[in-house]
């Protein structure tokens, strides 16, 4: 896992735990309405503990009983996280939408990386995760 923090931003003692904490909606950009998908299960996860799911995905119209919507942009409320389930090559113009909307972290799940989308969007201020699966890192820090 990499978390790349902006500037204005002190490293506590365990960010990822701050991000759970403060943050509530996620945006899921790949969310897929196939049960066997990991996007699925992460986000049904997530759903299940409390956190507003939101469906990215031009290919679908609901999933986990959520409106799905083609563009983060479209999304008529503030996004929190910005959780990617797209290949690296996808994610500069993914960070690009999460600065445009406000978005306060851009998460990259386990095995995406993309070094140049991670420092733009550390640039504009979000906190940006790497190669890291919020349910995994959810489940290491439940009390």
């Amino acid at each position: 896992m990499k978390i790349h923090l902006p500037d204005a931003i002190v490293g506590g003692d365990d960010v990822v735990l701050g991000i759970l904490k403060t943050y509530k909606t996620i945006a899921v950009v790949g969310l897929s309405s196939n049960g066997e998908r990991a996007s699925f299960g992460v986000a049904e996860y997530m759903q299940r503990v409390g956190y507003r799911i939101i469906p990215v995905n031009p290919n679908e119209t609901e999933v986990l009983g959520e409106r799905a919507y083609a563009r983060l942009e479209d999304i008529p409320e503030q996004v929190d996280v910005v959780d990617v389930f797209r290949r690296a090559e996808e994610v500069p113009a993914v960070a690009e939408s999460a600065i445009r909307i406000g978005a306060k972290v851009l998460w990259m799940q386990l095995g995406i990386e993309n070094g140049g989308a991670a420092e733009r969007a550390r640039a504009a201020g979000l906190v940006v995760v790497e190669n890291a699966c919020l349910l995994v890192e959810h489940k290491r820090r439940r009390s």
